[in-house]
């Protein structure tokens, strides 16, 4: 065969699924009552593994990363430079950011980590993203584990249950991350400051904040459901010519979606521990001018 890999041999374990046969058959998955009765849990002889458990790894410390920093509740600033998870900072418990993204929405009343009420947005958009869902629910849940391998549940429910039933707000989630993006984009603003909020400067922060916030948009721009805001429901493309110039432009970007997703999850974390690193003092900040 082409694939590399030979037919199962003829005999009682290629019986048809219907008969009298079936009721012995026991298990789940795969090996359920109601799948052909075929020996092999799939015919690739690839390492199908290697992808979801790399999704998985990469992913779990990304959680673990972010759940240190946004409960940390320190670190977070050093001037000109503010931590994405932090921003903006809606409580009165910020530290204070000369010009920078202080806005004490919420009060006094919160105690905790100002991080938590503003991240629970890119999050939600991350975690409700067609990619992602794809990338843990193989990864994390085997479901299924990769291409042409069953999954090993005994029944399939899609999104229609609660907390899957959630996915549906992925499009509100979308405009919540543009509103934070814009801010991410005047903290990279900011970072053209040096320390004394003097205009002017150039460090090598500056140049992370501005691969971020590239990365950042062409995510948040390569969404599905940006590009179906832009260009859904339409009949007729040519009566709607801006539309569908966009409407391409954010194709285009879907088509590398994935990467860019893994590409600001990365640039993310890497500003954030940029800035704990300058806020704890192990180095200051490389000066271009």
């Amino acid at each position: 065969m082409a694939t590399g890999t030979e037919p199962p041999p003829a005999g009682p374990t290629t019986a048809p699924a219907t008969g009298p046969t079936t009721g012995a058959r026991t298990g789940t998955g795969v090996h359920g009552a109601s799948r052909a009765a075929i020996a092999p849990r799939h015919l690739r002889t690839d390492r199908w593994w290697s992808a979801p458990a790399g999704t998985a790894a990469g992913l779990l410390a990304f959680i673990v990363y972010s759940t240190w920093r946004a409960f940390s509740n320190s670190d977070y600033y050093a001037a000109p430079y503010v931590s994405p998870f932090y921003s903006p900072c809606l409580a009165e418990n910020c530290v204070p950011m000369r010009g920078g993204p202080n806005w004490e929405l919420v009060g006094g009343w919160w105690g905790l980590s100002p991080a938590l009420l503003i991240l629970v947005f890119p999050l939600g958009f991350r975690l409700t993203c067609y990619y992602y869902r794809k990338a843990y629910y193989r990864g994390f849940w085997a479901s299924p584990p990769a291409c042409a391998v069953a999954e090993p549940h005994k029944k399939y429910t899609g999104e229609t249950r609660f907390p899957l039933v959630l996915q549906n707000l992925h499009r509100y989630f979308f405009y919540a991350a543009l509103l934070v993006s814009c801010v991410l984009t005047y903290d990279t603003a900011l970072t053209f400051r040096d320390e004394e909020y003097a205009w002017g400067h150039l460090g090598l922060g500056t140049l992370l904040f501005l691969v971020n916030i590239g990365l950042i948009w062409a995510y948040t721009l390569s969404c599905h459901s940006c590009r179906h805001i832009i260009g859904g429901r339409l009949r007729h493309f040519s009566r709607h010519p801006v539309r569908y110039r966009l409407w391409g432009w954010a194709g285009k970007l879907n088509h590398r979606h994935m990467q860019l997703a893994w590409a600001s999850l990365v640039s993310v974390v890497l500003c954030d521990f940029y800035v704990y690193l300058l806020a704890t003092g192990a180095f200051d900040d490389p000066r271009i001018f």
